[in-house]
């Protein structure tokens, strides 16, 4: 995009030394007393009070399984001494004694002989040694299922007890998404991301999937290429411009196989439900009870697809529609985040104040897309000497449609940005892909996204069939559509293939499966829910009317209690409820 472009009422002005700084609404309640680094700035400050709320969507984003953001900064992820090992061996995991009572036998009984050592494995369990309580263990699992011999390495793993250990149900593992999010870091936001209930009755065991975290994580780029690649123009104005998308995808790829060891082949979303199964034996546990958010709700219908008899209680909470091609999730959700966009201009227009963007939702869509072209010509600078591209900037406005109790943060940073300053929209965008301050990023969840994608599905379009498709994406979206389309570039530059794929998911002779949906969720929209509940052979949907993504701990007491009922006391709700 192209273009001048001056907002409502206002004259572009960079920040000044000594200008007034904006004034932030006050922090929520979970970020009271939320302090920066040592030489951040003082308590109270009001770039302290900035950074700790980003730093709060960071760990919302994670909590909801967001795309690419994970909360590992935030929640304090294990250290170099309780990570799993990076290298791969063909060392055999410790086995069980053959006279343990803590495992069931056929709990630990592997679909394959071959796979037999890591079936029999123990965890050992240790203080994750950041004050939390927690517990960390290292699960060995094989590189290649196809070969287990070849080599093996471990996943990271973390416990959060359970409150109420004399009445504990069992241990539920959780996924948030991504794909490329760690798990450890979600399991240990605690009241952040779930309910009392179930941490009072469940182990909540949370694992970073193989290829992230701290699980041999796959590296494809150094932090300043991956800045570099998150501001280029998400919407080429030139076909010179459009090669630079694709080389710059090249190039990540190439970086995943020069820069990672064997594993980068062995990351699909087949293998790490298979890790789960391995995981579901080390914790004892005949059945999987399991909580998977966003992108963790296709691991969770993967692994019922493959281990049936295995599924325990299990919700699939920010449904995605795994029928889909990737021409169709992309259009899916170039409808969602116009919806959720249109629904935050909507709650701005109706406000008794009067809305900054306009006095009608459509002059108010138009403001904020005439904002993005106006960056592609003319970018920002922001307060940490960076300049907030068409790029940055629309990572900066989406992130905040996660979830609605924090629009607020996309008004402060819309406003800031009328006025010249990027520096919230940037701190947004920071958060979205788990960019520190300093510089450094706090996991490697972009890199990942990409490499665990495009080895599940390697499809992608040309530049002709990217501009051929513009229309029907601007469609979906006409304020962010040519954004996705040209997100279609998609896989260009991937090399390695799949090992294994997974067909049709029904999960035929799984126990029910709660599916949850929420209507106005921008990243996973409703369709999908109700398609993989119907999809599945055993699914049950679940319905929140409300905004953001996911539906789980987001307000709503109903849906609380439908989902407690369910894993606590195996209460399936009515088909079809809504809350």
């Amino acid at each position: 995009m192209s273009g001048d472009w001056t907002p409502p009422g206002s004259s572009p002005q960079p920040p000044q030394n000594g200008q007034q700084p904006p004034q932030y609404p006050p922090l929520p309640p979970e970020l009271a007393g939320a302090q920066p680094g040592p030489e951040g700035p003082r308590r109270g400050s009001t770039a302290t009070r900035v950074v700790a709320v980003v730093a709060a969507v960071a760990v919302v984003l994670a909590a909801a399984g967001a795309g690419l953001a994970t909360g590992l900064a935030f929640f304090g992820g294990s250290d170099d001494s309780t990570s799993a090992s990076s290298t791969s061996s063909s060392a055999a995991p410790s086995e069980s004694p053959s006279s343990s009572a803590s495992a069931d036998e056929d709990a630990t009984t592997a679909p394959d002989a071959s796979l037999q050592q890591f079936y029999s494995q123990t965890l050992d369990w240790a203080d994750c040694g950041d004050g939390s309580g927690n517990e960390c263990a290292t699960l060995q699992v094989p590189v290649d299922y196809d070969n287990p011999d070849d080599g093996s390495f471990g996943l990271a793993v973390l416990r959060v007890p359970a409150a109420d250990q004399a009445d504990k149900v069992g241990s539920l593992v959780v996924n948030p998404g991504g794909p490329g999010a760690p798990g450890t870091s979600y399991a240990a936001g605690g009241s952040s991301v779930f309910t009392q209930p179930v941490m009072d009755a469940f182990d909540i065991v949370g694992f970073d999937p193989r290829g992230t975290g701290s699980s041999d994580p796959v590296d494809c780029l150094s932090d300043s290429e991956i800045d570099d690649f998150v501001a280029m123009d998400p919407d080429p104005d030139t076909d010179a411009e459009a090669q630079a998308s694709v080389d710059a995808l090249k190039s990540l790829f190439a970086g995943c196989v020069a820069n990672s060891d064997d594993l980068v082949g062995h990351v699909t979303t087949a293998e790490a439900a298979r890790d789960m199964d391995v995981l579901r034996a080390a914790l004892g546990e005949s059945q999987l009870d399991y909580l998977g958010a966003s992108y963790g709700t296709k691991l969770g219908a993967t692994y019922a697809q493959l281990f049936p008899d295995r599924v325990g209680r299990f919700v699939l909470d920010g449904a995605v529609d795994v029928s889909l091609s990737s021409r169709q999730l992309a259009l899916g959700q170039a409808k969602g985040f116009q919806r959720a966009l249109t629904a935050y201009v909507t709650d701005c227009v109706d406000g008794a104040s009067g809305c900054f963007l306009g006095d009608t939702v459509d002059e108010g869509l138009q403001t904020i897309s005439d904002f993005l072209e106006s960056t592609d010509s003319d970018p920002l600078p922001t307060q940490d000497g960076r300049t907030l591209t068409e790029g940055d900037a629309f990572y900066g406005i989406i992130t905040p449609l996660y979830n609605s109790d924090y629009w607020y943060l996309l008004t402060q940073g819309l406003k800031q940005a009328f006025q010249g300053d990027g520096s919230t929209l940037m701190l947004l965008a920071d958060a979205y892909t788990s960019r520190s301050d300093d510089g450094t990023y706090a996991d490697n969840s972009f890199e990942a996204y990409y490499a665990i994608s495009c080895l599940d599905d390697p499809a992608s379009e040309s530049i002709a069939q990217v501009k051929k498709d513009i229309p029907a994406f601007e469609k979906a979206s006409p304020t962010l559509g040519e954004v996705f389309a040209w997100g279609m570039l998609g896989c260009q530059g991937e090399t390695l293939k799949a090992t294994e794929t997974v067909g049709d998911i029904t999960a035929e002779g799984a126990n029910p499966i709660l599916v949850v949906g929420t209507t106005r969720d921008p990243a996973t929209p409703y369709e999908w829910a109700q398609a993989l509940a119907s999809q599945l052979d055993s699914g049950v949907l679940l319905t929140r009317d409300g905004d953001g993504h996911t539906a789980y701990n987001s307000g709503n007491s109903c849906i609380d209690s439908a989902i407690e009922g369910y894993l606590i006391d195996d209460v399936v709700p009515d088909d079809g409820t809504t809350c």
